[in-house]
């Protein structure tokens, strides 16, 4: 296992591990919060868009994919609150559309196996270069993150009141599909586009069966998607698999260890409980 740190590509790859296990998580929380779990890959089918764009014009496929992907959020956001159709139907057709569009635009270049390693993704292959644009994309999300985790909080929670109590929540929700794309271009390289949704639901579902406050959650979360992320990673140098499902695989047995975990926790705080109850309801009717 220590052998893995020798090689500088996988050093590079653990750190980026890292900021995508902290990143996913943070910003899945909102989403999934919001029930908007999918948003994650619609979002990145639309990068695949981007991605044939920066291919074709010989540019940077990450940023034809960041540039993508965020105007396709602001898109998602703002025909989801003015559709009559439902935010599923919306996800659909950006979904569709997306695709296709980033496969014809790859045929046409002749990049189908550069688009490969987007879809599937290939952490092993990332360059120095690609870590310091992920860390700065990483640090824009955790920003965010912190300077508006109250008013994203009180949006998810209910949109209603959040307006009530005057906060902008057209921006606020646009903000979180826009922080949501970002995270989508930071893990892509990674984890793949088609399983990048996964790292950004997967901890937060498994964080929710063992919490119950907003705040622990999101911690909780990170903390699954570092484990996850790493470990998947370290998992797939020792016994050469591919990294991205490696992760992902691993993110959903934690998810099943802390359902299992979760229920006999919550079992055995109930039994005193109706113990206590049972005892009292004997001593009322003994007393009476």
């Amino acid at each position: 296992m220590i052998e893995m740190f020798q090689y500088d590509f996988m050093r590079v790859a653990l750190v980026m591990a890292v900021l995508i296990g902290l990143t996913a998580p943070a910003v899945g929380t909102f989403i999934v919060q919001r029930k908007l779990s999918l948003l994650g890959d619609g979002i990145g089918h639309i990068a695949l868009t981007g991605i044939g764009l920066g291919l074709l014009t010989g540019s940077s496929p990450v940023l034809g994919a960041l540039v993508v992907s965020v105007l396709g959020a602001v898109a998602i956001e703002v025909l989801r609150s003015r559709s009559r159709s439902g935010a599923d139907v919306v996800l659909a057709l950006l979904f569709y559309g997306g695709l296709a569009g980033g496969v014809i635009l790859t045929g046409a270049e002749g990049g189908g196996t550069s688009l490969q390693s987007y879809l599937f993704g290939s952490i092993s292959s990332v360059s120095a270069t690609d870590l310091y644009v992920v860390a700065g994309l990483a640090v824009v999300v955790l920003g965010i993150v912190t300077l508006f985790g109250r008013e994203l909080f009180l949006l998810c929670q209910d949109e209603e009141v959040a307006r009530a109590a005057g906060l902008p929540t057209r921006f606020l929700s646009i903000l979180i599909a826009a922080t949501a794309a970002i995270t989508v271009v930071i893990a892509m390289r990674a984890i793949g586009l088609l399983l990048v949704s996964a790292l950004m639901v997967v901890p937060v579902a498994a964080a929710q069966q063992l919490t119950r406050g907003f705040r622990s959650t999101m911690l909780l979360a990170m903390g699954i998607g570092v484990l996850s992320a790493v470990s998947g990673l370290a998992g797939s140098f020792q016994y050469d698999l591919p990294p991205g499902p490696s992760i992902v695989l691993l993110a959903l047995a934690v998810f099943v260890a802390a359902a299992v975990g979760g229920t006999v926790v919550r079992r055995r705080r109930a039994a005193p409980a109706a113990a206590r109850s049972g005892v009292e309801a004997e001593a009322e009717v003994l007393g009476g």
